[in-house]
């Protein structure tokens, strides 16, 4: 069988052929695939009517070695049936540029939810909330603004974090990060010569390196902890909005993790901030400097 059929055709195709509780497995798939993903294997077994054990004699009869597997390829499959924006036909109607954009970065986002490893994820949360310092690096606008949103972050939770775009500086970086300090690289391409070369510095000097990017990267292959995202290529951009989203999701996650790790306080140290923020005019609804501002006279002639 052609190698580039779809799973989802190849489903039709075999269905056939197949015992009659595979048969019921695939035609719950295939009604609708969004919903199946969302579904538990206990979930998914229930609304074929069949066994667990039968779930897994499907994936495995289309050569995947586990359900986690199968529907991760299911979702990129959709991922890849839905035209990304830079598709769009000017002829497409508003609902359908809303469908073919929304469509397609809801099937990664499902797909992602399938890839992620809570144990790998828990291991770079604890490194990240008991690191003595944690120097971001990145490559490129997306990866740049990724970096600075996790560091960002990371501020507020009180760790001593910094973002490194530069690769000087990430050269620098590197050769002052030792024993308990942690390098995030992020890269979604997971190839650039200038990061890798930091992120190699860093281990030597005795850094634990984490890495986001594509399974199968060098950077994967390189970093002490990798959280892989892996979603379907982008017609034009090298990185695109599937990716973005992705990994802004990757972020977020990482943060309520570390957060839990750190305890009560830091979510106490992120209410101070807030109510900081909001007594001196950011984040708020009004904005007393406008106010402070004015001379006495002004403000009674305001009341």
């Amino acid at each position: 069988m052609n190698s580039k059929t779809s799973l989802l055709q190849r489903l039709r195709d075999a269905a056939p052929a197949l015992p009659r509780a595979q048969q019921q497995v695939i035609a719950v798939l295939l009604s609708d695939p969004q919903r199946a993903l969302s579904l538990s294997v206990n979930a998914l077994a229930a609304q074929a009517e069949v066994s667990m054990p039968t779930i897994m004699r499907t994936a495995r009869q289309f050569g995947f070695e586990g359900v986690r597997q199968f529907k991760l390829a299911l979702a990129q499959d959709l991922a890849r049936a839905t035209p990304v924006h830079r598709s769009v036909n000017m002829e497409d109607s508003t609902t359908d540029i809303v469908q073919k954009i929304l469509g397609g970065a809801a099937a990664s986002i499902t797909g992602l939810q399938e890839q992620l490893q809570a144990p790998i994820l828990q291991r770079a949360a604890q490194l990240l909330a008991s690191a003595q310092r944690i120097d971001c690096y990145s490559v490129g606008a997306t990866s740049a603004f990724m970096a600075s949103d996790l560091q960002g972050r990371l501020f507020r939770l009180g760790r001593n974090a910094h973002a490194f775009h530069d690769a000087h500086l990430q050269l620098i970086s590197a050769a002052t990060l030792g024993p308990g300090n942690v390098a995030v690289a992020i890269s979604h391409v997971g190839r650039m010569p200038f990061m890798l070369e930091a992120v190699r510095f860093a281990q030597s000097q005795g850094a634990t390196v984490i890495g986001i990017t594509q399974p199968g990267t060098a950077l994967a292959d390189l970093a002490d902890v990798t959280i892989e995202v892996s979603v379907p290529p982008d017609a034009v951009m090298r990185v695109g909005i599937e990716a973005y989203i992705a990994h802004l999701l990757v972020i977020e996650l990482l943060m309520v993790l570390v957060l839990k790790a750190l305890g009560p306080q830091a979510a106490q140290r992120l209410s101070q901030f807030r109510s900081v923020l909001q007594a001196h005019g950011q984040d708020s609804e009004q904005h007393p400097a406008v106010e402070w501002a004015w001379s006495s006279v002004e403000r009674h002639s305001q009341s």
